[in-house]
């Protein structure tokens, strides 16, 4: 890693559940990627053995006592890290889709780009073409929804391989959308006038298993998190006006 990490700066949280075929090789890649820096598997209470692998592989679990879901374990990951005082914290998935290399990518830019979030996008590069029929719809679709409200364009709205900086971390510790977080988050950001940049990231195919997100639930995941936000687009607008 090009950029020195202080001791203490910097957490990396993997949300996980039931990635007993992956997780162990993601965090051996992370610790590959970043040495010395900590990192913990949210166990989401799977019923597989995740908890066991990810420690065997050589990382911090944090058990959660019932299963969460995405949103939970990502802000228990983040009020973790909150109450230990670091000041970063990069979220990877444990299914091995992001390529631990880009990490030091990610903390670079947090800490030169003078910004809340760093997400990495995979489609910057011109290298990634979306995952499937129902995915991409959905991702261009939210393209369309965030463009007015955030006042620009973000290229990778789902994106699951993101770094937050300590003001963007104590907002989340306390406060986070609990599924599917990642598109809700952002117009959180909004409302709190944070900034976040996108760099480009590789996507890899899943090391093992296969995703949850059908093309039902790809129509249940957009009904759901129009609703979040635009309750977060009321909130900020009676925040304008107060």
């Amino acid at each position: 890693m090009s950029t020195d990490v202080p001791r203490g700066s910097l957490m990396i949280i993997v949300p996980a559940f039931n990635e007993e075929a992956a997780v162990g090789r993601v965090v051996e890649e992370i610790r590959s990627a970043v040495p010395g820096v900590p990192i913990v598997v949210i166990d989401d209470c799977s019923s597989d053995e995740t908890a066991i692998r990810a420690r065997l592989a050589g990382a911090k679990v944090l058990s959660l006592p019932h299963h969460l879901g995405l949103g939970g374990a990502v802000q228990a990951g983040y009020r973790l890290a909150y109450e230990l005082g670091y000041e970063y914290v990069i979220r990877t998935d444990g299914d091995g889709q992001h390529d631990p290399q880009d990490i030091p990518r990610i903390y670079e830019a947090l800490l030169g780009l003078n910004c809340q979030m760093v997400i990495g996008s995979r489609f910057l590069n011109g290298e990634n073409r979306h995952p499937s029929p129902s995915r991409s719809l959905g991702i261009r679709f939210f393209r369309l929804v965030l463009r007015p409200i955030l006042g620009r364009k973000v290229y990778d709205p789902t994106s699951g391989f993101v770094g937050v900086n300590r003001q963007a971390l104590q907002v989340f510790s306390k406060s986070f959308p609990l599924e599917y977080p990642e598109i809700e988050a952002l117009v959180v950001l909004k409302r709190k006038a944070f900034q976040f940049v996108e760099v480009p990231c590789r996507m890899r195919p899943r090391l093992a298993g296969k995703s949850s997100i059908t093309p039902l639930k790809s129509f249940y995941y957009i009904i759901h998190v129009l609703l979040g936000v635009f309750v977060n687009v009321l909130k900020y607008e009676r925040r304008q006006k107060d």
